[in-house]
């Protein structure tokens, strides 16, 4: 990407006209801009962003997503369906709103709307030190989850992820560097899942999602119901699945993202977890950069989300 004019947005019937004052970095917003994500438009050129923060025309202050081709939500201004924004509430401010609103409402949704997480539940978190991960954990412990169970290949990011709510860390090693990588998280998974597992939501997918699976086939109680909620491929697009792992139990697989889950109700997540900031003290690290910086700041290293401001 670079830092350019670009020409200027109007706005149509139907459509709202939109000052942008945040707009966070999010892989999402990435893998539509190459046009790697399946929900990318491929016409170019086009500005970055695909939801964030800032003010329409009569003076709400709003988050918004998928502001209509060839605009974008890294720019002063952009276009949006009216239908496309949710009130921002005054206690959050704009560049935390705008860092919360899409691993929030991926979180929400996977949590509420597909895996329909219940009060006792005990929920296991793939990927759990990224950014969605920690909020997931935090939003878990939130909607009553009795135990949260995190995994990641960071065993010392999987130290901070207690401190948000998480009752056992679980790291791995997969990559081949450990012959008995997969053996060892599967003996830990084991021990978990003996009191049992309601849910599963897999950030990563790849060889730990396939492990989790598998586990859940030979350890979980016959008949054991366990939803299992795919957010998220960083670990790999595919994986082996033994046909005996679905036969040998109850495991209810799903995805969790556009179109899965309806525009109108990952908006009202994103409204959910607004509402909750405040009482469930989410924490999410983040990092301000002028939109000038864009093009040095577009492969940061992900630690914190990274939103851009004017400028």
């Amino acid at each position: 990407p670079v830092f350019s004019d670009f020409e200027a947005p109007s706005a149509g019937a139907g459509q709202e006209l939109i000052a942008v004052k945040a707009a966070a970095l999010t892989q999402f917003t990435k893998s539509r801009a190459s046009g790697a994500h399946y929900s990318a438009d491929a016409s170019l050129p086009a500005v970055a962003g695909s939801d964030g923060v800032g003010v329409t025309q009569d003076g709400r202050r709003v988050y918004f997503i998928l502001p209509g081709a060839p605009f974008g939500a890294m720019a002063e201004l952009t276009r949006v369906r009216e239908g496309f924004c949710v009130p921002v509430p005054d206690t959050l401010d704009d560049v935390t709103a705008a860092a919360l609103a899409n691993p929030g409402m991926s979180a929400w949704a996977a949590l509420v709307y597909r895996a329909q997480v219940k009060q006792g539940d005990t929920v296991l978190i793939n990927g759990a030190t990224g950014i969605a991960g920690r909020l997931a954990v935090q939003l878990a412990k939130h909607l009553g989850a009795g135990k949260v169970i995190a995994t990641a290949r960071d065993a010392a990011a999987l130290v901070s992820v207690q401190a948000l709510g998480a009752d056992v860390v679980l790291p791995f090693e997969l990559d081949g560097r450990d012959p008995d990588g997969a053996a060892h998280f599967e003996t830990a998974l084991t021990e978990q899942f003996k009191d049992g597992i309601d849910v599963v939501v897999d950030y990563l997918w790849g060889p730990s999602a396939q492990t989790i699976i598998t586990t859940i086939a030979k350890a979980v109680e016959d008949a054991r119901p366990v939803r299992f909620v795919q957010v998220g491929s960083s670990s790999g697009g595919e994986i082996t699945l033994p046909g005996a792992a679905l036969r040998s139990s109850a495991i209810m697989l799903m995805g969790s993202g556009i179109k899965s889950v309806s525009l109108p109700d990952l908006l009202a997540a994103v409204g959910h977890v607004f509402a909750a900031a405040i009482p469930a003290n989410l924490r999410i690290a983040t990092r301000v950069r002028p939109l000038a910086d864009v093009q040095t700041a577009w492969n940061d290293d992900g630690k914190a989300r990274v939103v851009f401001v004017p400028g």
